[in-house]
Order: C-alpha cells, then structure tokens, then sequence
C-alpha cells in the first residue's frame, strides 16, 4: 500500500478497469487498497489487454464501452477517474469529453510535467515496448522529449500473466520475478542514458515496484497513483469551497 496521507472529506477515485483475471496487488491502479480513500471501479467488458495494448485506439465499440462506464462512474459519485492501462492515451480526448470531471487515462500524461521538473531524458518502462509507438506518444505530448524506453513483454512472468487474452490469465503473480526485471531494465537504461533525469512507469500494473526501481536506480519515480491522488486532492479544494 502506497504510504498513507491526508485527505478529508475527499470524493470517490473513479477507475476504469480492463477486462482482467489476474492478481492486482497493492500499488497496482486497479487495487482499492492502493489508495488512501476510497474508489469505484468499472471493469469494460471484453477489454483485455491484446486489445488495448497497441500504439492506436481500441475499436469503436469499445471505446463507447469505456465512455458508457466513464459516465456510469461520474453518476456513481466519482470525483475524477483514471484508467488500469497506459495505452488508452490515445482514447484520451474523447473519454474524458464525455464526463465533466477531470480524467486522465494513462501515466504517459505525466511526462510533459516530468520533463519540466526533472529536466534530461525520461525513462519510461512499459508493458511492451513495441506497442509503445508514434501515436501513443503524440498522443501524451511526448513527441519532442528525449526518451528512453524499455519494455516488460519480454519477461515471461509478466507477458504470460498480463499480455495474454482474460482466459489464459493465471491466477496467481510471481511479484518477486516482476521486480527484479523491473529494476534490471530501469539499470540498464540508466547504464546507456547518462542524462536519465526519472522514471516514468507506464503501466498501471507497475506500480508496486517503484520503490525498489527508485532505490535501485536513485532517480524519481512517477506513476498513475501519483496523478489519481493529485486529482482527487484537487477536486476536493474545490469541494471545500465557500
């Protein structure tokens, strides 16, 4: 669990969530116990990962799906709402047009930001590099920053519990597996990038592990939770107004 802050009286955290099986524990996007308040999570149907994880929009019908559910999470009460999957940036625009309270989709928003505050070359570790393309960064304002990016598609304790289609997920997450490649592909960028200013962790199932990428790498590490707590605390300053 991430560490605890302070928060009164906030709104609900609204989550879209991609049609998975497998284990989310604390610290990844989609674990209620990931967050000091509470949330409300709206699983699309028929979006499993194969879907979404491409450089370029899901089809049409399941981005209606996504903004039906962005809808049905701002009329549940959510105060702003994120997404389990980094690659729905590209779908950005028209989910969060469709609801009137902030939304951000994937953790590559924070890039622009991370640039500006931590000046130098951004690392960004992702569920696969090579669905990590032109679009999805455009789409994050990304295209002129200087990047370094590595993928976890390559590691069979991801892939095969995290890439792979709902029915072939396991039940059960070799978290310790995950970590040590985590911080080994974070190193190696590190190694062949002198100017690495951050970490950037794309996936909302990474989470978990950026504190040992931190400790390893000595860099700043930003994720999705980082921005779900900004949005709610933001909202909630504007709750508390006269």
């Amino acid at each position: 669990m991430i560490d605890p802050i302070t928060i009164d009286r906030p709104g609900r955290l609204g989550i879209l969530s991609l049609d998975t099986q497998f284990p989310r524990p604390p610290g990844d996007v989609g674990c209620p116990e990931s967050y000091p308040f509470a949330v409300e999570i709206a699983v699309v149907d028929g979006s499993d990962s194969p879907k979404i994880v491409q450089d370029g929009a899901p089809d049409q019908d399941l981005i209606q799906k996504f903004i039906a559910a962005a809808q049905d999470l701002e009329a549940r009460g959510a105060c702003a709402i994120v997404s389990t999957c980094g690659f729905l940036v590209t779908s950005q625009q028209r989910i969060a047009s469709s609801v009137t309270v902030p939304v951000m989709l994937s953790a590559l928003s924070l890039g622009p930001l991370i640039q500006t505050v931590c000046p130098g070359r951004t690392g960004i570790l992702t569920a696969s590099a090579k669905a990590l393309g032109p679009n999805a960064i455009a789409a994050a304002g990304l295209s002129a920053a200087p990047l370094a990016i590595a993928g976890m598609e390559d590691v069979p304790e991801f892939a095969n519990a995290i890439l792979v289609t709902r029915s072939a997920q396991p039940a059960t997450l070799d978290q310790e597996a995950i970590e040590r490649a985590a911080v080994a592909k974070a190193l190696r960028l590190q190694a062949e990038h002198g100017d690495l200013s951050a970490m950037l962790l794309e996936c909302g199932n990474l989470p978990p592990y950026a504190g040992a990428v931190g400790r390893a790498t000595g860099l700043p590490v930003f994720h999705m939770l980082d921005a779900a707590i900004a949005l709610v605390k933001a909202q909630q300053g504007r709750a508390d107004r006269p």
